[in-house]
């Protein structure tokens, strides 16, 4: 099985194997495979290596996953810094522009004021923002 899609009850009935409880597994695993003669008689084993073995691969996948995720975020970060420099060299142009009566500069501008903080000793750059650590 590769995907399955849980519902909160199920996510909640099944979800309580903590890791405390996956050393648990581990270690009857490695019982099962170092002294078989140890271990319960009437459990499929063969199940048990399947379902221990999939999760290995789902771990392993989900590590994978979890890095390329971060690598991901990282680099949308740094677009949006560059992206949020550039306007803001783009914003100092047209107010340089509207200053100077070129036309349309002063529409453009008025426009893009609302995106700046207002305070009572001019006007303050807006902050960028950022993704959550944890999206």
């Amino acid at each position: 099985m590769l995907t399955v899609t849980l519902t909160a009850e199920e996510r909640s009935t099944y979800g309580s194997v903590n890791e405390q409880n996956k050393l648990l597994v581990n270690k009857v695993w490695d019982y099962r495979r170092n002294s078989p003669n140890l271990s319960v008689p009437d459990l499929d084993w063969d199940e048990f290596e399947k379902d221990y073995n999939s999760r290995q691969v789902m771990e392993n996948l989900q590590h994978r996953l979890d890095a390329l995720s971060e690598r991901i975020k990282n680099a949308k970060i740094l677009h949006d810094y560059d992206n949020y420099q550039s306007a803001l060299d783009d914003y100092a142009y047209t107010t340089y522009k509207a200053g100077s009566q070129a036309p349309g500069y002063e529409t453009k501008m008025n426009e893009m004021k609302q995106f700046f903080n207002r305070s009572g000793k001019g006007k303050e750059k807006p902050a960028p923002e950022t993704d959550s650590p944890t999206a």
